[in-house]
């Protein structure tokens, strides 16, 4: 391909319709905490069964993720209460404003706290980070599962309108 060129790679995933997770982390020895709204993670092994979840390297929540041992991953439903939970971890910064101030939450394992909304969530360890570009991808070991019963998790169409607290 000439360097002159240039590939359009958002044609490539046009349409397609990710589910959305409010990842967060806590710093045990600082007691800091974080949370945010991500769209790029996947399961990447059955047996054993690990998760990968991806933080732009800009964003407050990866920072605290590099010291947190363990990662707490919670899905959403498509309802009000949900969706404002996305816009909370989604459109504001924890540079700026406490998250865990305007929601309801319970520390879980190593600190990391737990959407006390959210349908399910699952507690992993990190096993591994990885460079996977302007994201870093953390590979999880489940430690622990919640899995609540509700509604369809909430996807990236079905997001409410919203500006990103940080930029990708």
């Amino acid at each position: 391909m000439d360097s002159e060129e240039t590939v359009d790679s958002e044609q490539f995933v046009d349409g397609f319709d990710y589910p959305m997770f409010v990842v967060t982390a806590a710093d045990a020895g600082t007691g800091a905490r974080a949370g945010c709204l991500v769209g790029f993670a996947t399961q990447t092994s059955i047996d054993p069964f690990r998760f990968l979840v991806c933080l732009s390297r800009r964003n407050r929540t990866f920072r605290i993720a590099e010291a947190a041992e363990v990662l707490a991953v919670h899905v959403l439903g498509r309802d009000g209460d949900q969706r404002r939970l996305a816009a909370l971890f989604g459109s504001r910064t924890g540079d700026e404003i406490d998250k865990f101030a305007r929601c309801s939450w319970r520390p879980g394992p190593g600190g990391v706290p737990l959407l006390t909304g959210a349908r399910r969530h699952l507690v992993g360890r990190v096993l591994e980070r990885l460079d996977v570009g302007d994201h870093v991808g953390f590979l999880l070991e489940p430690t622990e599962v919640s899995a609540g019963t509700g509604s369809a998790p909430l996807t990236f169409r079905s997001l409410p309108a919203m500006e990103p607290g940080h930029r990708a």
